[in-house]
């Protein structure tokens, strides 16, 4: 795509974004691609650390004298339109003259709150807060497109590279058996050592060793090699939320509420995600689940990429394929097709600049509430109990989270980031999902807006 292109229609016009969370992980990478991008310009920071987040800046290479802290409506109005307004309170945005929102923080009833007012205003949102998505999404994209904005996933992060892989396949008329990404971080191990490295943690795993080849009963190795790992966390939260996006977005739902979460390697990924009449693990097809990625030092990692399993169809078609390296079944019969990469805020622009530009989501126009994003109690959870969210992954203290097929789950589910930071108004026993009847204190309206985005 040529940048060029995306401006042909308005050669002189600059794109303004605003930013929450802005001084996260994602952001910063943002902000890093943001300085390659002349006409792309952050209008405005927001984050609750505003020291920390002119260090950053500065760090990026912003020039100091642009960097504006402002703590009122009035400070807002008097920054020169060449200055980037720094703000604590996410509520000055509305004041600062820019064209989209790229949500950031992570926080369910703030981010909603403020797509809210970006969209009353007649601004685009770009969501990459997963969790306000998971309860919010749906309705969020309806008031957008009541305004006559755009509300969008985000390009670089899973979700919208999934989104858009998935609606590649479709495109090209190919028969989704199963749609997924790989986990955070890979699982490496080295044979001659028997040892297992997990981002920063190693272990013994010696008998990995024996089960590098998937052999002819796979659900038995998948089963060997997690036993082989049961030290390692091989599952996250954040998965969850993201897949829940992908089934709002695409209509795909999970085989199972836990996901299979197979360990796996990447040329293995078309005979795993085969149907079970095959020899796979998928009861139906039209499934999303993640993969743990398992490589041997010196592999090339999945990079926390995208993947698609579809159905082959012409035998000597894909014989030629796999003869040129991709990836297809032992019996022929399916091929697995993807991007090993998501680049985060570097490939986010692309969302930004055809939402303002173009009209255009990077996730689908019309979101429906396929999947519910819901939590089962690990133990039981006493009435009164806070629900905190928290780390890396946002899990809620206590709760497992589970990924329903909206047609068979309960009614009155509570989607798990509505729970997040809210008490249990009665005791709830381990093992049961939380129901909306469960909680009490969360935010009303995020709460209306669940029950609106599912009518």
């Amino acid at each position: 795509m040529n940048f060029e292109l995306l401006f042909a229609d308005q050669p002189d016009r600059e794109v303004r974004y605003t930013l929450t969370g802005a001084k996260g992980g994602f952001a910063r990478t943002l902000l890093a691609q943001t300085r390659r991008m002349p006409r792309l310009v952050p209008a405005a920071l927001c984050d609750l650390d505003l020291p920390g987040l002119r260090a950053l800046c500065e760090e990026l290479g912003f020039p100091a004298a642009r960097l504006r802290e402002c703590s009122s409506a009035e400070e807002v109005a008097a920054t020169p339109p060449d200055a980037i307004c720094l703000v604590a309170d996410a509520a000055l945005l509305r004041d600062v003259p820019h064209d989209i929102l790229v949500e950031a923080t992570g926080n369910p009833k703030v981010g909603y709150r403020v797509a809210c007012e970006a969209i009353d205003a007649g601004r685009h949102v770009a969501m990459v807060s997963k969790e306000v998505d998971t309860v919010a999404g749906v309705t969020l994209s309806r008031l957008a497109a009541s305004r006559g904005v755009v509300y969008t996933t985000a390009d670089g992060d899973q979700p919208a590279n999934l989104i858009g892989w998935v609606s590649w396949a479709r495109t090209l008329g190919l028969e989704i058996i199963a749609a997924g990404k790989s986990g955070e971080y890979d699982i490496v191990f080295d044979p001659q050592t028997g040892m297992v490295r997990q981002l920063d943690e190693t272990v013994s795993a010696a008998a990995l060793a024996d089960l590098l080849i998937l052999g002819d009963d796979i659900p038995a190795t998948l089963a060997a090699r997690r036993a082989a790992l049961q030290t390692l966390k091989t599952s996250a939260t954040a998965d969850y939320c993201e897949m829940a996006v992908v089934a709002s977005n695409t209509g795909l739902v999970a085989d199972v509420e836990a996901m299979h979460y197979p360990v796996a390697r990447i040329a293995e990924l078309a005979d795993i995600y085969a149907l079970r009449a095959d020899g796979g693990i998928i009861e139906r097809p039209g499934v999303i689940d993640v993969f743990n990625v398992l490589r041997l030092p010196g592999e090339a990692s999945f990079a926390g990429g995208v993947f698609v399993v579809v159905r082959t169809g012409d035998g000597p078609t894909w014989q030629m394929l796999a003869q040129k390296g991709h990836v297809v079944s032992r019996n022929g019969r399916y091929a697995c097709m993807y991007l090993p990469y998501h680049f985060m805020g570097v490939e986010t622009p692309i969302s930004l600049l055809n939402a303002v530009l173009h009209g255009r989501a990077s996730g689908s126009d019309h979101p429906a509430q396929h999947a519910i994003l819901a939590g089962r109690a690990i133990e039981t959870i006493p009435a009164g109990t806070m629900l905190r969210m928290g780390g890396h992954h946002h899990d809620v203290t206590g709760v497992k989270p589970v990924l329903l097929v909206r047609a068979n789950a309960p009614a009155n589910v509570a989607p798990l980031y509505l729970a997040a930071h809210a008490r249990t108004a009665r005791d709830v026993r381990a093992g049961d999902l939380i129901l909306l009847e469960d909680i009490a204190g969360d935010d009303p309206a995020l709460r209306e807006a669940w029950l609106a985005g599912l009518r």
